[in-house]
């Protein structure tokens, strides 16, 4: 089972509240939950996404996602967030208010396997618990109406996502050239266990339950910036992983963002800034802050 837990302001927006929150401090928060806790929030950067992760539930298979609220808040304030869940109708049966304190070892107790947020330092904190994390980037872009009935499609980066930093590493201390030669040199030898492998794992095992079906309701892409020449490491890996993906994109350096609004994702999760950049402008992106280019990022 793919276990996803969602912050409230990644699953709802609340900016407004978020403003008080910030300037006024948490009674004053509080209190401004409470005032408008029969009026809905409106939905928030994770929304979409949540929404077609639970409809795999509704393909004549139950039990393949569960998607937890994680929440900071405290249960008073969370009561508004609740009833949103309750009036867009998600299928939220458990959710967890921590008032500030450790939320990821609550989600370690519950199995999560995916946790998304608006808040980076959560994010990080979450991976620093061995938790595959990703920022939801906000976009003014929605799904298109055709991709709502479409199946999920969901795309990863490969290097510093679902695999190791390694070759990255190479890529970013050493030059193209020295990363070709290393990849080309470790061509047999399978990349190590990037923070998403799991939510990988997960996803495939999902697609195995539909593999009769010609309608399949989820789909997987790798969509990296690779080229053609170093792409044998890659299929290695998969291989001896045991999974496959619907679609390779080896975009040899190309813009990210085109070839994914191309392939109608509904979701993209990757370490750069710059592809992340590039993505959020056509397809909801995610920002995985893991390996050597956060390091740098953090450094500078």
């Amino acid at each position: 089972m793919l276990v996803v837990a969602v912050s409230s302001r990644a699953l709802f927006n609340l900016e407004d509240g978020n403003t008080i929150y910030e300037q006024e401090g948490a009674a004053a928060f509080g209190a401004y939950m409470r005032k408008h806790e029969n009026k809905p929030l409106r939905p928030g950067v994770a929304f979409h996404t949540v929404r077609k992760l639970l409809a795999l539930n509704s393909h004549g298979m139950h039990d393949k996602v569960e998607v937890i609220l994680l929440s900071s808040n405290t249960l008073d304030a969370g009561a508004r967030v609740m009833k949103s869940v309750t009036h867009y109708r998600l299928d939220i049966t458990r959710a967890f208010f921590t008032s500030g304190g450790d939320r990821f070892r609550i989600a370690k107790a519950a199995n999560v396997t995916l946790f998304l947020s608006t808040n980076p330092a959560e994010v990080k904190k979450a991976l620093g618990c061995g938790i595959a994390s990703a920022t939801v980037i906000p976009t003014s872009r929605l799904p298109a109406p055709e991709t709502e009935s479409a199946p999920l499609f969901i795309a990863f980066d490969g290097d510093s996502v679902l695999f190791d930093d390694s070759a990255e590493r190479v890529n970013q201390l050493e030059g193209l050239d020295a990363f070709r030669a290393s990849e080309m040199s470790n061509a047999k030898v399978p990349l190590g266990d990037g923070p998403f492998k799991s939510v990988l794992l997960a996803l495939h095992e999902i697609q195995t339950s539909f593999e009769d079906r010609p309608d399949k309701p989820l789909r997987i892409a790798l969509v990296t910036a690779r080229e053609l020449a170093v792409h044998e490491r890659v299929l290695r890996t998969f291989r001896t992983w045991g999974v496959t993906v619907d679609e390779a994109a080896f975009c040899g350096g190309l813009p990210k963002g085109p070839i994914l609004e191309a392939m109608n994702a509904h979701l993209f999760l990757d370490d750069g800034q710059h592809n992340v950049e590039s993505a959020r402008h056509f397809v909801p992106t995610c920002h995985v802050p893991h390996g050597i280019q956060a390091d740098m990022a953090a450094a500078a």
